[in-house]
């Protein structure tokens, strides 16, 4: 495996990794590294392969070929649920349009993984979801349904139930998708505080030149399903790639 430059074995690899839906290519040979305790951001247009890569980092499609291995595990050798489910523990993933349970209050939406998951009490739970509600910026809010919350609010919920299992790695789909620019810092400010204070890695993949700035370590961009980039940030701001600069600033 890889080796990043503080001497780290990836938490996070793909070697190689295609799909194909029928005759047409999305990942024509992905190549990815992602090291503990780091913000990587995936940037890339519509239609790059940006959902797929995820898909299939969090077992919901199959590659059609290469390795991906998540916590020294080659997931792309799974043929069962059964052996996802060590996965699912570890990896958190933060859906695109929040994907809360409506018929749940916003207690029972952030209990679901730990009562299905965990031996814990009513009452250990109860005070756990307190907690990850403050930590994510709410208050008393535990009785209350989704709809009646902002989606602002909304996506803070689902990012309390996605680190509710205190996961090592949390994959974000479009996180700021639908939201104003204050509340994407908001949800920019999550992010960066649950990677230094649980040493969350985060995999953040977006076309939100915005929020890639505020949140990345490094950045990759995916083109015509290739990883055509990956460099820290600074290094990212002033490439002279022209296309990467097209994408970054118009």
């Amino acid at each position: 495996m890889t080796q990043g430059g503080n001497g780290k074995e990836p938490i996070v690899q793909m070697e190689g990794v295609t799909k194909a839906f029928g005759t047409l290519e999305v990942l024509r040979g992905v190549d990815l590294a992602i090291y503990p305790g780091e913000s990587l951001v995936l940037l890339g247009g519509s239609g790059s392969g940006k959902s797929v890569l995820l898909g299939i980092l969090i077992g919901l499609l199959p590659a059609s070929g290469g390795r991906v291995i998540l916590n020294d595990m080659e997931v792309t050798a799974f043929r069962t649920e059964a052996e996802w489910k060590a996965v699912w523990r570890s990896v958190g993933f933060l859906f695109q349009g929040a994907a809360l349970f409506d018929s749940m209050s916003v207690r029972d939406n952030i209990a679901f993984p730990l009562e299905i998951h965990t031996d814990l009490s009513r009452t250990a739970i109860d005070e756990k979801v307190a907690r990850l509600l403050t930590m994510v910026g709410l208050g008393d809010i535990e009785q209350k349904m989704p709809s009646e919350l902002s989606g602002g609010m909304q996506k803070r919920v689902a990012l309390a139930r996605t680190i509710a299992l205190e996961p090592k790695i949390v994959l974000y789909d479009e996180p700021t998708t639908g939201l104003d620019p204050i509340t994407s810092d908001t949800i920019a400010e999550l992010i960066r505080e649950l990677q230094t204070r649980l040493g969350i890695t985060s995999l953040v993949v977006t076309h939100d030149i915005r929020l890639a700035f505020r949140v990345a370590d490094r950045v990759s961009m995916l083109h015509q399903g290739k990883i055509v980039i990956t460099a820290p940030l600074e290094e990212m701001r002033n490439h002279a790639n022209p296309r990467v600069r097209e994408f970054l600033y118009g």
